[in-house]
């Protein structure tokens, strides 16, 4: 077993040799004594060549790792993630001897199981490689199995990339906006997924019973007999890769029909079933001579739920339509948050890139045009995307690109926008919408239903005196002021009736006869009041347009 310390030394080997002598130094503990040391590199290679190179020579960890991290196209540039796109974990087998042990974990007595099992794989990947075998009641079988020693090795490397990925967080205060023990903590998940066999089949069983109605789709069966953690038994099917043109039209079959039997498939798992397989590459994909399209490799599935399924049929349709508000709108139901800041800009580059997707000419429009625009716009301004939408438009893409290799006519958007118009009509005249519209109306009926019980029951709380206001100091201090203001026009008032009743009362006089002075004291105070009362209404209708305002 490879010792972490061991590990790092290997890490900054690799790193060295393709020129990241800098990344040892800061990343990997003592790289400083390695840093300009077994430098390999040709001078014509780029960056990000280098960096596809030097994670397929540091095993299948990276590789798995750089094959999710290409499905990220909103936080790398388009230039990195093409390279990441050719990684491959073809990897040299290992010897059938070395292999065996782990076989004989999930079958006693080899001898009594099967007749026949090839020494030679008929692949062979970064995490396990597949023998053809057959056993003894005569089934034929592909068994994948699980290279011995790997996880044990995945674990450290996970350990590794785990304090990497803090380190980078620690130095790089910009990656922070990327969340890169985030996005390695998701990694991890999935990778610790892909090490469990037993899940493998458990996701090829939900395939082949959520695909059963398609008669040109298969997915070989599961013999759990022989299965377990670190093997999977399934009927082994013989096909040729569904990107050989020439090898399918050998067969006698239509590349195009093919190209729409794994576009329908993919359609169904995506927008119906909401449970799809998410590593569409041609080696997972095959053909059989009966013009069947064959899902391999279970290890990488999408899920979604229904009420996500709606929305991303809301975004594709809006992309389809050049609806930017449509986008925008589905993007926050996808919890996709955009600072308001920079909304505007967001919305102007997703309207040109839509825009030059309806302008190009019918027969040469890609639909993947769209998309990378979109996921180029959303990279541009550093916005987090949920890793399950991202999942399923690199599915989306490379189902695409499939499509065009078996048939160069093949138009993705034509295809899918009846599909998703059929859908959304289905979906929101769902059982599941339709109970949801119920309940939503039994709540509201319920609620009016209980408008003048609540309204009683308030009155009946006040008229007992028994309500209870809980209020904070500053609230306090407010009130006190409003009541001491109020008390005081209150007072004004009641003194300025009371000049005015006086004065009208003495002027009103005539049998009495009373001073001069007298007569001119309550004239004043008539004036006075009538002076003091119009100010008094003046400030009255200010304070309420102010209050409009």
């Amino acid at each position: 077993m490879v010792t972490r310390f061991q590990r790092y030394r290997q890490i900054g080997d690799v790193l060295v040799k393709y020129g990241f002598g800098i990344l040892v130094e800061e990343f990997v503990p003592g790289g400083e004594r390695l840093r300009g040391f077994g430098k390999t590199r040709k001078d014509d290679q780029s960056v990000y060549e280098r960096i596809r190179l030097a994670i397929e020579e540091l095993g299948p960890t990276y590789v798995k790792f750089g094959q999710i991290m290409s499905t990220r196209r909103e936080l790398l540039p388009p230039e990195m993630v093409e390279e990441l796109q050719k990684l491959q974990d073809r990897v040299a087998p290992v010897p059938y001897a070395d292999i065996r042990p782990v076989i004989a974990e999930h079958c006693r007595n080899l001898d009594e199981c099967f007749d026949i099992i090839e020494a030679e794989p008929v692949a062979s990947a970064s995490l396990s490689q597949v023998h053809r075998a057959v056993t003894r009641d005569g089934r034929i079988l592909a068994l994948k199995v699980q290279r011995p020693g790997i996880a044990e090795l995945i674990e450290t490397d996970i350990t590794i990339l785990r304090s990497l990925a803090k380190r980078a967080n620690a130095l790089f205060p910009d990656l922070r906006v990327y969340n890169p023990e985030g996005v390695v903590d998701e990694f991890v998940t999935q990778i610790r997924r892909e090490l469990d066999f037993t899940q493998d089949g458990m996701n090829a069983e939900r395939l082949g019973r959520n695909l059963a109605d398609l008669p040109c789709v298969r997915i070989p069966r599961i013999h759990w007999d022989l299965s377990g953690p670190a093997m999977l038994a399934m009927d082994y099917v013989e096909g040729v890769r569904i990107d050989d043109v020439e090898a399918i039209q050998a067969l006698g079959l239509s590349p195009g029909d093919i190209a729409a039997t794994g576009f329908e498939a993919y359609v169904k798992q995506i927008f119906v079933d909401g449970f799809f397989h998410g590593d569409p590459h041609p080696g997972n994909l095959l053909v059989t001579r009966k013009g069947e399209v064959v899902f391999l490799d279970y290890g990488i599935v999408g899920v979604l739920r229904p009420e996500r399924r709606r929305v991303f049929v809301d975004l594709l349709l809006a992309m389809s339509g050049t609806d930017v508000a449509g986008v925008i709108s589905a993007l926050k139901k996808l919890d996709v948050r955009i600072d308001p800041a920079v909304l505007d800009a967001v919305k102007d580059d997703l309207y040109v890139v839509l825009l030059d997707y309806r302008e190009t000419k019918i027969e040469q429009m890609n639909f993947g045009t769209a998309i990378r625009g979109l996921t180029e716009t959303l990279r541009r301004y550093r916005i987090r995307v949920p890793s399950t939408l991202m999942i399923m438009m690199k599915v989306i893409v490379m189902v695409m690109d499939i499509g065009t290799r078996l048939e160069p006519s093949f138009n993705f958007d034509q295809r899918i926008r009846p599909y998703l118009l059929d859908i959304a009509a289905a979906q929101r005249l769902s059982p599941d919408n339709v109970t949801g519209a119920m309940h939503s109306i039994v709540g509201a009926v319920e609620s009016l239903i209980a408008i003048p019980g609540n309204v009683n029951e308030t009155l009946k709380t006040l008229s007992e005196g028994t309500i209870t206001l809980e209020l904070e100091g500053h609230d306090l201090d407010e009130i006190v002021g409003v009541i001491d203001r109020t008390s005081d026009k209150i007072i004004v008032g009641v003194v300025v009736a009371a000049i005015v009743v006086g004065s009208s009362l003495v002027l009103r006089v005539a049998d009495v006869p009373v001073p001069g002075y007298v007569s001119t004291l309550a004239t004043l105070g008539y004036v006075f009041a009538v002076i003091v009362g119009f100010y008094a209404v003046y400030n009255v209708l200010r304070y309420s347009r102010g209050i409009r305002k």
